[in-house]
Order: structure tokens, then C-alpha cells, then sequence
């Protein structure tokens, strides 16, 4: 006998959904409060969004828009949620209405093309996106958690302690999934409280800052929420001293300031919500049995489940970082090649960016050539670094890429050793947990989907681990700057969005699907102008991380051969003019 799907178990479990809906009518007849408490305690998938968009995306886009910009992107990540949020609650709504597994559903109403490409995208992602949250778990471990008796072992011992720890970790709490009613129970619970910690900890050390000596500007940290978008071509206000000292080298460290701000910017809106959590979330919600009834129930989920943790944790962390590092040379690394070098020692991590970046600016001054030729001779080369200008060495000792050991580094000072290391390791080792429990969770889905088998069991399973195989190799490979690597991985996962934001938008707008529950007048032209604002940014931030690529043309070549495809592949149609359904 075949085994039963999500929407099928819910069959089978009656007294559990119903004594759910019920909740809600009887809540829903008492007032707007009650029905707000039973609405929190009903709530799920929107912490499971949760606990995936509070990973190593967010942390990097948050580090460096605080390193970057100060506080003036601090709106750019809510705005982003909100859009987010707005086509999640839309793919809520189209799975709860018809109780349909969109993978099939997109398959047979609007484009084979669609639902292929939007299954494999969040399979690439998934295997692409585990391996900088192992890398992050594992920077966390060694470098705040425990680097004493991490860094006692041979290197690449201790790389396998932390990878097994997060691979057991994750493994065990996937299994919980995978047990039934009780075990979803359970592994929501323990995801609850991973995203509870995660957002504790960062408003924590923000609480702390705020009430040491000087405290935080908290008139220009607000004034960040209002949107600005100069500085996708500008730099950020602050640097303009600095760069007013540079002479003709401005322009080139304002190119490479800005360039760095819109990879940011880009990856700050791209880990806000990925294709792959529009995957998670109907095979969630399916999963506890919810329908047609709980639509309300799903978008306050998202709203409080997703939006609040996400709005917090991100916002502390651009605070810290932008209070630290913003237009701020990292101590010790300006006078690093000079005759008399600073008493304090910089980071060891930060050197070889530091003098990456000077390199950089001497290739520019004397051509390719002639820096090759200085290049043979270290003991010149170190002098050109030291003979730079002080403008141009303060502007590379302010652009370094920081890691998170060096944000809770520079927060030893105001918040205190315990507070600074181990409380903002806890926060990011349970992002990275988190993450990768998600990830395996949805790569499971992926998998079934992708064979025809249903969600739950032994091929669940196998595609769960095999998204934690992959990403165990991330220390390995990514072992400098591991917060900065999730920027690439998620302009790649930019690049990827508008494909499921437009397979929803369709299916939104599908008689043949929704029937009677396609939403009319108003309420219709509300969704599409909401849906289509999201799509169309995603769209944009899609095009530029391919315009920002390597191999810009090959980019912009595939993506018009998949739409070019996507719109010759149509859903077979019936006799009536209808998509079958």
C-alpha cells in the first residue's frame, strides 16, 4: 500500500486539525485578542521561514550593510521581508485553497518549464547554501565557543570535530521530522526556540551597547529606516573625508566602495527570503493539515513567525557592525608595513585582505606590468605598501572584510568578554544550525518531488542528508572570510527567485486551479500590484547580480532561453480552453 501524503495524513488525523480549527472559531468569537493568542499558539511554518532566513546570508548581509553603508540601509532588509512576505502569504494562500502540492500544481496549470525550474533552482540552493552555514557553524565554534580547545588540534581535526557536531546535530533534529505528528511537534518546538536564541543573543549585546558610556545615536539609526537609494551608485556619506584625501585615487576607491555596496545590498535582499523557502513553506503548512480555514492563521504566522525575528536580529547585528566598523580603519592594520608599526596587532584574518586591497590600489598607480615586475622583489613591494599615502591605507584598513569573530572582537571593549564572544557565538552558531536543519528539511521535499515519492520517510531522509553531505564540505573549502562567501552564494540565489515568484504570481491567477477561490475585484487587483512589485524587484536584483558576474552574457543567455522555453512548454490544455487540471 502506498505511503500517504501530508494533505492525506491530515485525514487520518481529524481530531487534531479540527480541535485546531475549532480553536480559531471559538477564539475568532470571544475577539480580536483571543484570536490573536490562539493564532500564537497554532503557529509553525512562519518559524521554520525563520530559522532558514536568519542564517549565514543574513548575518553577511547585515555585517557588511553595517560596515558599509552605517545606518543608512537599515530599511533595506525589512522592505525586502515585507515583499517576501507578501508572495509567501500568496503561496500560502493558492496551497491552502486547493490542499495541492504546488510542484504538480504548476506542473499542470501553467508550465512544466516553471515547476522543473523551480524544483532544481531550490535544490541547487539547497546544496549551494549548506556548505557557507557549515563553514559559518564551524567559525563560530573555533573562534568564538571554544578556541582554546579547538585550536589545541591539528587544524583539520578540528574542522571534522565542529562538522560532525553540526551534522549529528542537524541529523537528529531531521529525524524528529520525519516521526510523524509528534516528531513535526517536537522539531518545531526545538526550531522556535534556535530562532528565540538567535534574536536573544544579538538584541542582547545591542542592549548592552546601548547603556555603556556614549551608548548608540538612536536618532540616526531611525532616520536609516527611512529608504534611500543613492547608494546603489554612491558611496556611503561617511566615507567622504577620507576619500577627499585620496587626489586622483578617489574614483578608485569610490568604484570599489560602491560595487562592494551593491553586491551587499543585493545579498542583504536576496537571503531575506529565498527560492528555496518558497519551496518549504506549502509542504509545511500541508503538513499539519491546515486548508482553506487557516489562511488568516498563515499570514500572521508569517508575519510574527518570520517578519518580527528577522526585523530584530538582522537590525542588531547592522548596528553592531556599523557602530564598530562603518568608515572606521580596523585597528592596527594602517601603519602594518610601516617602519613603526601600531602597538595594537591586528586580526590575524584581516592582513592578507588588507593587503590585498593596497596591491590593488599600487596595480592601479603603476599598471599591470610594472607591479608584476615589484611583485619579484618583497622587500620593495612591502616599502610601495608602507609609502602609500595615509588616505589610501586608511581606506583599505576601513574596507577589509570583517568576519564575525572580529565584530565580536571589537565588542570585547563596550559589552565585556562573556557578552561579546560567547553570547554572539551562541547567536551565530544557532543561525548556522538552524539553517542547515532547514535546508535538509527542504531538500528532502525537493527530492521526493523530483521522483514522485511522497514527502515523508526513507527518500525524505536520503535527500535531507544528502544536502548535509555537501555542505560538511564547506570548512574545507571555505575557510577564510566565511561570513563574506555567502555574499556570491546569495546573488546566485538572486538569480534564481523571480522563477518561483512568477510560477505563484500565474498560479495565483489560475481558474483552472483555484476555482471559486480565485480572489475577484479589489481584492484580486490588490494581490497582483503587490505581487507583481515583489516579482518585478526580484526581477531587477536577479538581472543585476548576472549583469555583476563573471560571465554576464552567458547569464543573460540562459535566462532568456528558460523563458523562451518556459512560454513554448505550456500545461496541456482541455478541449474547453481550459488548463487540465
Amino acid at each position: 500500500m502506498p505511503e500517504e501524503t501530508p494533505a492525506t495524513t491530515a485525514i487520518e488525523e481529524p481530531s487534531r486539525v479540527e480541535r485546531d480549527r475549532q480553536m480559531i472559531v471559538d477564539a475568532r468569537e470571544r475577539g480580536t485578542g483571543s484570536l490573536l493568542w490562539a493564532f500564537t499558539r497554532l503557529s509553525g511554518p512562519g518559524w521554520l521561514q525563520s530559522a532558514i532566513t536568519l542564517g549565514g546570508g543574513s548575518l553577511a548581509g547585515s555585517l557588511y550593510l553595517g560596515v558599509l553603508a552605517g545606518y543608512n540601509l537599515m530599511w533595506l532588509q525589512p522592505l525586502a521581508m515585507i515583499l517576501g512576505v507578501i508572495m509567501l502569504s500568496a503561496i500560502g494562500y493558492v496551497t491552502l485553497s486547493t490542499g495541492e502540492r504546488p510542484f504538480g500544481a504548476i506542473n499542470r496549470h501553467i508550465s512544466p518549464v516553471l515547476g522543473w525550474g523551480w524544483a532544481l533552482a531550490s535544490g541547487m540552493a539547497n546544496l549551494v547554501w549548506c556548505m557557507p552555514q557549515f563553514a559559518l557553524g564551524t567559525a563560530a565554534i573555533t573562534q568564538n565557543l571554544f578556541p582554546e580547545e579547538i585550536g589545541a588540534m591539528d587544524p583539520m581535526q578540528g574542522k571534522l570535530v565542529c562538522t560532525s557536531f553540526l551534522f549529528i546535530a542537524a541529523g537528529i533534529v531531521v529525524w524528529f521530522y520525519d516521526s510523524g505528528g509528534w516528531g513535526i511537534k517536537l522539531f518545531e518546538f526545538i526550531l522556535k526556540a534556535m530562532v528565540g536564541t538567535v534574536v536573544l543573543c544579538f538584541f542582547g549585546v545591542v542592549i548592552k551597547m546601548s547603556i555603556v558610556s556614549g551608548g548608540l545615536n538612536w536618532g540616526a539609526i531611525l532616520s536609516g529606516f527611512i529608504p534611500d537609494f543613492s547608494l546603489l551608485s554612491e558611496p556611503s556619506p561617511e566615507f567622504a573625508d577620507t576619500l577627499s584625501r585620496c587626489g586622483d585615487f578617489a574614483a578608485f576607491w569610490q568604484e570599489r566602495i560602491v560595487k562592494d555596496q551593491q553586491k551587499v545590498m543585493i545579498t542583504a535582499a536576496a537571503t531575506a527570503v529565498g527560492i528555496n523557502m518558497t519551496f518549504l513553506l506549502p509542504y509545511s503548512m500541508l503538513a499539519r493539515g491546515w486548508d482553506r480555514d487557516f489562511r488568516g492563521l498563515a499570514i500572521f504566522d508569517l508575519a510574527t513567525g518570520l517578519f518580527v525575528p528577522f526585523m530584530l536580529a538582522t537590525g542588531c547585528v547592522v548596528i553592531a557592525a556599523a557602530t564598530q566598523f562603518h568608515a572606521t580603519p580596523e585597528p592596527g592594520l594602517v601603519e602594518y608595513y610601516s617602519d613603526s608599526p601600531s602597538e595594537v596587532e591586528p586580526a590575524g584574518n584581516l592582513v592578507k585582505g588588507y593587503t590585498g586591497l593596497l596591491d590593488a590600489r599600487l596595480s592601479k598607480q603603476l599598471g599591470d606590468e610594472e607591479f608584476a615586475e615589484l611583485k619579484g622583489d618583497p622587500e620593495q613591494l612591502d616599502a610601495a605598501r608602507a609609502a602609500l599615502p595615509l588616505a589610501d591605507r586608511e581606506m583599505a584598513a576601513m574596507l577589509v572584510k570583517r568576519d564575525a569573530f572580529n565584530l565580536a572582537d571589537s565588542l570585547k571593549p563596550i559589552a565585556g568578554d562573556t557578552v561579546a564572544q560567547y553570547v554572539f557565538g551562541v547567536g551565530v552558531l544557532g543561525m548556522a544550525i538552524s539553517t542547515i536543519i532547514i535546508l535538509m528539511l527542504i531538500n528532502g521535499f525537493v527530492v521526493c518531488e523530483i521522483f514522485g515519492l511522497p514527502p515523508k520517510g526513507t527518500p525524505h531522509r536520503v535527500g535531507a542528508f544528502l544536502a548535509a553531505f555537501t555542505g560538511a564540505l564547506g570548512p574545507f573549502f571555505w575557510s577564510e572570510a566565511a561570513v563574506w562567501l555567502a555574499v556570491p552564494t546569495s546573488m546566485f540565489g538572486m538569480v534564481l527567485l523571480p522563477i518561483a515568484y512568477f510560477a505563484f504570481f500565474f498560479l495565483m491567477n489560475s481558474k483552472s486551479l483555484l476555482g471559486e477561490n480565485m480572489p475577484t475585484g479589489l481584492a484580486r487587483l490588490r494581490w497582483n500590484v503587490l505581487m507583481l512589485l515583489a516579482a518585478g524587484l526580484a526581477t531587477f536584483g536577479s538581472l543585476f547580480s548576472i549583469w555583476s558576474s563573471d560571465y554576464p552574457y552567458i547569464g543573460l543567455g540562459a535566462l532568456g532561453a528558460f523563458i523562451v522555453l518556459a512560454l513554448v512548454v505550456r500545461a496541456p490544455r482541455s478541449p474547453e480552453g481550459e488548463t487540465t487540471t
